[in-house]
């Protein structure tokens, strides 16, 4: 049964900023630093865990290429407080689990837990890379909000599960 995690495989997290001051705010690219990801050895079934205190910010997206001067390393910081503590709530649900039920040879399909929830999920598949996007109030995950609401993340994120041969 081939086996990845973060030395074999990439997981980024991407958010997207809305709202009246949202030119103030920044979407993101975020690493998810600690998960395993494992394949029958027919490919038909995957399951993968995801370790939600792991969630690291790599920088600012800026018209959809990485800004690495847009963050401070404390800015950072405060972000990956507030996904930890807040957004996941990941001292109460430290794993993030994914269960396939169908694997083509262009979709993933399965059961996410997150946050305590679980949700049927669609994946698109292209070759190695899995690409989904996720209605975080599915999960009863309430989206960043700053400024009474004038400062937001939008409610889907895009997640991209990339393996290495």
């Amino acid at each position: 049964m081939p086996k990845y995690d973060a030395k074999s495989a990439r997981c980024r997290v991407f958010t997207f900023k809305e709202g009246l001051l949202s030119a103030v705010a920044h979407d993101l690219e975020i690493d998810v630093s600690r998960f395993t990801v494992d394949l029958a050895d027919d490919g038909a079934t995957v399951t993968a865990t995801f370790d939600a205190r792991s969630l690291k910010v790599l920088h600012a997206m800026v018209d959809g290429h990485p800004s690495s001067s847009t963050l401070s390393d404390r800015d950072k910081q405060k972000i990956e407080d507030n996904i930890v503590s807040d957004v996941l709530a990941a001292k109460k649900h430290g794993e993030i689990v994914f269960t396939s039920t169908e694997v083509t040879d262009d979709a993933v399909r399965g059961r996410l837990t997150m946050a305590g929830r679980t949700h049927e999920v669609r994946a698109q598949r292209d070759g190695d890379r899995v690409t989904a996007t996720l209605h975080q109030p599915d999960w009863g995950i309430k989206p960043f909000s700053a400024m009474l609401g004038a400062l937001k993340i939008k409610p889907d994120v895009k997640v991209e599960l990339t393996l290495t041969r």
